[in-house]
């Protein structure tokens, strides 16, 4: 445990010290295009980071409301896509012959760029958040399945072998085997796709949503210099929100999957 602590501790000082002499350097090169080069539009190129922290307190349940909105698609949507990227990734698993059929058309589904089906689905759909949660399950599907096919089939053949000896049917290695080892792959693939299921979502929101991130980004995008803040306090937001999504699926990873080599105590402590 104490070698667990000192090793975090380790990681957490450089971290800190990245981050203050990040955003000193970030305040100086604001200042400079503001005050020393007098860049037009200065701000909206490279605004000051406490300014935007000051528009956090002023709009702070504005932009709690409309991230929630957002998140919650994003989620709903994530779930959706994740499930049946695993469902696929096991049909493919089970048989080569489904694999050979649908695998060339689950990667040329990912050839369809985002920006263009977007506000066809919406136009068809014509509900907000119906076109949010389909656009971020549709992002989600994907990775998930080629990472969970992968660690299905990352079993070693002595393993395999070993299941076969011992009589057991397929049931019980997919259980006690295949599963266990599709874990790593599962999460790779969950961890790529949670922070594009949120940015999926908040792009739906820019082709004329009522609540979400983007709208109000695009809101304060149009009114220009005077919501400068504003507009780059929904653009962290939607970062923040991203990586709310992928730390959400570290821990579930960690708590899901302890036997992993990155999780275990090192030092030989226990």
């Amino acid at each position: 445990m104490k070698a667990a602590m000192a090793w975090k501790g380790s990681i957490a000082l450089p971290l800190l010290v990245w981050l203050l002499v990040g955003f000193a350097l970030w305040e100086m090169a604001s200042w400079m295009l503001l005050e020393v080069f007098r860049v037009p539009l200065a701000q909206s190129k490279l605004p000051y980071l406490h300014r935007i922290a000051e528009a956090f307190g002023d709009y702070g349940k504005t932009l709690w409301r409309e991230g929630r909105a957002t998140f919650a698609n994003a989620a709903a949507g994530f779930a959706l896509g994740a499930a049946a990227g695993a469902g696929l990734a096991l049909l493919m698993s089970l048989s080569r012959w489904i694999e050979r059929l649908t695998f060339p058309y689950a990667v040329a589904s990912q050839m369809i760029p985002i920006l263009g089906l977007a506000p066809i689905l919406y136009g068809i759909v014509r509900n907000e958040g119906t076109a949010r949660i389909l656009i971020a399950g549709y992002i989600t599907f994907f990775p998930v399945a080629l990472g969970m096919l992968r660690g299905l089939r990352s079993v070693p053949p002595s393993m395999l072998e070993l299941m076969h000896g011992y009589a057991a049917g397929r049931r019980a290695i997919y259980w006690k085997l295949r599963l266990p080892a599709a874990m790593p792959g599962l999460f790779a693939g969950l961890k790529i796709a949670a922070p594009l299921a949120v940015t999926g979502a908040i792009l739906v929101e820019l082709m004329g949503a009522q609540h979400g991130v983007g709208v109000i980004m695009l809101r304060n995008l149009y009114y220009g210099p005077s919501h400068v803040y504003m507009f780059w306090s929904t653009v962290v937001l939607g970062a923040l929100l991203g990586m709310a999504a992928y730390g959400l699926i570290s821990l579930a990873e960690r708590l899901l999957t302890p036997w992993q080599p990155e999780f275990r105590v090192r030092g030989g402590e226990r």
